[in-house]
């Protein structure tokens, strides 16, 4: 018999009910639920980068511990994430050429 005729109902298949959207993502690092943790060798340090977060509005659970070596590698590159680079529209070929001669792009520099 052939799919025209069939009157029941048809299942979605299983490998298109696992694919979408996933409203259950993992949040992001340094809000209230997932904190950052950090290392500081002193008491003095622990206030700076108290006031770093402070600043950003970051948590973070700072521990303070004068025998390991500072480790805020977290806090860093949260701090120093890459800025998106926009670059000027090259003219169009009849566009006056950004040169400041006068001609047209074309002419000039293309």
């Amino acid at each position: 018999m052939s799919k025209f005729f069939f009157k029941g109902r048809q299942d979605k298949r299983e490998d298109h009910a696992s694919v979408g959207f996933s409203t259950k993502r993992s949040e992001k690092p340094g809000s209230d639920n997932y904190p950052l943790s950090l290392t500081v060798a002193t008491d003095e340090r622990k206030v700076e980068v108290e006031s770093i977060l402070k600043e950003h509005a970051l948590f973070a659970n700072i521990e303070v511990n004068e025998n390991a070596e500072e480790d805020i590698s977290q806090l860093d590159s949260l701090l120093n994430t890459p800025k998106t680079m926009v670059f000027d529209k090259t003219p169009n070929r009849n566009d006056p050429c950004s040169c400041g001669s006068g001609r047209k792009y074309k002419k000039c520099c293309g």
